[in-house]
């Protein structure tokens, strides 16, 4: 058991090879497994040696905590595939000292409830931090402008129609009425609102406005814009 010389190129292919399906030497989290195997490594594997050389350099960046990694170094022979011979000089030496640990048999039973430990802290960690990550969702400002039947409409109940449509990603804003034209009663209704694309199209609201036809006759997009600002509520304050 073991890869072999790590500082010569077929034991750095050993090393890469064992890691083709595995993100660490032992488990599923930087251990004192990978650590033993690192010193061990010169520099950084060549780059055709993918595997290694990212498993490599994930490892270099936990360097300064290294002592707060879990697990107990072992002989560098204890280590990677089962059918390679360990080479390393102090295989005898630290094989002998795991044996004389192993007589007690509860090291490894607690070292395993430890590794359990600090994964399951890991990954809640790691949701929670997944879960506070703000989400990238596209907003648009538009400006619509309803159309009502003729200047006896009842504009304010026209207003409350509209207004009347509501939906999560939907917020209504400022309105106004708006003359058609000189020397004309007949004024059209307009209304800014705040959408989120993937949610609420102009499609859709201009569906839900003719709805109501008792007031509405019809109804145009007069302005368009796409915002950037995340702070886009503060618009139609």
């Amino acid at each position: 058991m073991g890869f072999g010389d790590l500082k010569s190129p077929t034991g750095l292919q050993v090393l890469s090879d064992y890691l083709a399906d595995k993100s660490y030497i032992e488990g599923y989290m930087p251990s004192q497994a990978d650590m033993a195997v690192f010193e061990a490594v010169s520099g950084p594997p060549p780059a055709d040696l993918c595997h290694a050389l990212h498993w490599y350099n994930h490892v270099k960046s936990y360097e300064k905590e290294k002592a707060r990694l879990p697990g107990v170094k072992k002989a560098l022979g204890k280590y990677g595939p089962a059918n390679v011979e360990d080479t390393a000089e102090s295989g005898a030496t630290d094989s002998k000292e795991d044996d004389d640990m192993d007589l007690f048999g509860s090291d490894e039973e607690e070292e395993s409830e430890e590794v359990k430990r600090l994964r399951e802290e890991r990954l809640a960690q790691y949701e929670s931090k997944k879960a506070r990550k703000q989400t990238v969702v596209t907003k648009s400002s538009i400006l619509l402008d309803v159309k009502p039947w003729d200047d006896e409409t009842d504009m304010a109940k026209l207003e409350e129609c509209v207004r009347s449509i509501q939906a999560d990603s939907l917020v209504w804003g400022s309105s106004k009425l708006v003359l058609v034209g000189y020397g004309m009663e007949l004024k059209n209704f307009q209304i800014q609102c705040v959408v989120e694309d993937d949610e609420v199209g102009t499609d859709t609201l201009e569906e839900k406005i003719t709805a109501f036809d008792e007031n509405v006759q019809s109804m145009v997009m007069a302005a368009f814009n796409k915002i950037q600002n995340p702070l886009w509520l503060s618009a139609l304050r």
